[in-house]
């Protein structure tokens, strides 16, 4: 008997070495297009801003560095970035962890709209996002109008702004997986004597604990680098480093300080990274899961009955209030009510714009596609190359790189490739494509989590099977991967088309006058004064909107519960 098996060892393993060296070249030669696409579009651009700060004489300049940090002003940018950061994440998870939990535990008429509505505010621009909470809690907002309240010149409309924004990441990530923990094991520890409080504490908090600790870093990784929410809401008073770094970089025109910034903002993103990296591995590793169909459940007795409106009360005062406040203004014409800031977009007044704002919206949608194409392109391929849950830490911190992009600064990123990607071979500075370049390196990282979860779920027994048949690893993505992701690339593409429909800080560097983008074309209307420019970008920024919703719920028609992380 031994020495079959020892035959039967002698004859598989060699195979079995062979197919592991194959898989391993196959992942390198699926990762050297993402890699090369982010080595030149990505840290490319960000070096050249950066050597160009930093350097003088053809010597690095390092000094600069302890100048810059020794500015009171500075200091005072550093510490209200890392403040606000804290106190939004801190009142995100206070306030969206409900919501997660009725998500994940409750079937009820409307889940799926609900969810669409939830997620809006994500994918809509920093810059829409901050121009509807001034049409809320600005100067002659609805507060101000009904109360006399205004909340544009205090820190707590910036951290309202950024609850609405960031709502969706704490009940995507958490209620996704609060949905697939199996409800018996909490249920036998109650069986077994303990209050609900000391189940959940003791059984459903540590295996949630992961989910609420990525959750936790990706919200404050957000609110770190916030832009567009505190240019417009924090005035002269707030600023955050994207903020003092677009300040430094366009208008002081000080690259040295820009630099250094964006060096100290790649720093501490790279550690949050980390982190979150570590946590989701944890996460991944540590549960078995259930499908979440079978724990959801129509909602019993008073108790969950008032959670559940106490949820509905909330979206709808703190994600849908501001969104119909931006589109009842969008309306409010000095005439009365009608459509006259939508038809005043069809005319070129010749001072904001070289053309007439309507035409941001056919520019935007173009080149969110070719966008969403060069993310789902790059993105699938990455995704496909992290597969395997046992790879190396090459491998590990490749997946980090893939997230820098969210957390480094889109301004640094924006002006580098207009100053790197201006000399041949890479000499891109007038065409069109730098636009949708820039928006697809904020898409591949949604591209990446929304696939990747589903990808690992996939038996890996079906792609052996498919190469001990003789299939190229080609033909095992075609007939074994592409029939079982279908949906979750759909979606991928959806979240990516979105994202770059919305992407500003970059966009505004790069986005030339005969041919804005949307949210480039709110910022310049808010920049303008009067109430025709401010009727137009609230007009504009309404049809951004209902864009976004539209294909968000074409999104939750083909979503299934283990599409990804969002």
């Amino acid at each position: 008997m031994g020495q079959v098996v020892d035959l039967a060892r002698t004859e598989v393993e060699p195979p079995a070495r062979k197919g592991l060296s194959r898989g391993s070249a196959a992942r390198l030669g699926l990762m050297a297009l993402p890699v090369a696409f982010f080595g030149v579009f990505f840290a490319y651009p960000v070096a050249a801003i950066v050597a160009r700060g930093l350097k003088a004489d053809g010597a690095w300049q390092w000094g600069r560095i302890g100048d810059v940090l020794a500015q009171s002003g500075i200091q005072h940018v550093l510490w209200f970035t890392t403040w606000q950061a804290f106190a939004s994440t801190a009142l995100t998870l206070l306030i969206a962890l409900p919501g997660a939990y009725v998500f994940a535990r409750f079937d009820f008429r409307g889940k799926q709209v609900l969810r669409a509505v939830v997620t809006v505010p994500f994918v809509l621009p920093t810059v829409v996002v901050g121009t509807a909470f001034l049409a809320l809690v600005g100067r002659g907002g609805l507060l101000d109008e009904l109360w006399g309240v205004r909340l544009d010149t205090t820190v707590w409309a910036i951290l309202l702004a950024h609850v609405f924004f960031n709502y969706a990441v704490v009940v995507r990530t958490v209620g996704g997986l609060w949905a697939q923990l199996d409800p018996r094991q909490e249920e036998a520890a109650r069986m077994l004597g303990a209050s609900r409080f000391a189940a959940w504490r003791k059984v459903t908090l540590p295996a949630l604990a992961p989910a609420v600790a990525a959750a936790a870093l990706m919200v404050f990784l957000f609110t770190f680098t916030s832009f567009g929410v505190v240019q417009i809401l924090g005035g002269p008073t707030f600023s955050t480093l994207e903020v003092e770094i677009y300040r430094q970089t366009s208008e002081i025109f000080d690259l040295a300080t820009a630099a250094v910034l964006t060096i100290i903002q790649f720093m501490a993103v790279g550690a949050i990274l980390a982190v979150h990296a570590g946590t989701v591995r944890r996460r991944e590793a540590a549960l078995r899961l259930v499908d979440a169909s079978m724990t959801a459940r129509r909602p019993r007795g008073a108790g969950q009955w008032a959670l559940l409106g106490a949820v509905l009360a909330t979206v709808a005062v703190l994600l849908v209030l501001p969104l119909a406040v931006l589109v009842q203004r969008s309306f409010d014409a000095p005439g009365g009510h009608g459509f006259a800031y939508y038809r005043a977009l069809t005319h070129d007044d010749g001072g904001t714009f070289l053309v007439a704002p309507i035409t941001a919206i056919g520019t935007s949608l173009q080149y969110a596609l070719a966008a969403t194409a060069v993310a789902v392109l790059i993105g699938g391929l990455a995704a496909a190359a992290l597969t395997r849950r046992d790879a190396g830490r090459l491998v590990r911190g490749f997946d980090a790189l893939l997230m820098l992009p969210l957390g480094v600064s889109a301004v640094t990123v924006g002006f580098g490739f207009l100053i790197a990607l201006d000399k041949p071979p890479l000499n891109l500075r007038g065409s069109w494509i730098l636009v949708p370049l820039a928006q697809a390196l904020v898409g591949v990282p949604f591209v990446v989590r929304t696939m990747l979860p589903v990808l690992r779920a996939v038996d890996e027994r079906l792609r052996e099977a498919a190469s001990v048949l003789g299939a190229s690893p080609w033909r095992v993505w075609r007939e074994v991967d592409l029939p079982m992701v279908r949906r979750a690339l759909l979606v991928a593409a959806g979240f990516a088309f979105a994202v770059s429909l919305g992407e500003f800080g970059a966009t505004v560097f790069i986005a030339r006058p005969d041919n804005p983008t949307l949210p480039v074309a709110v910022a310049r209307l808010l920049g303008r004064a009067g109430d025709l420019n401010y009727g137009q970008a609230m007009a504009l920024s309404t049809i951004l909107m209902v864009v976004c919703a539209v294909a968000l719920l074409l999104l939750e028609r083909v979503r299934t519960d283990r599409t990804g992380e969002f």
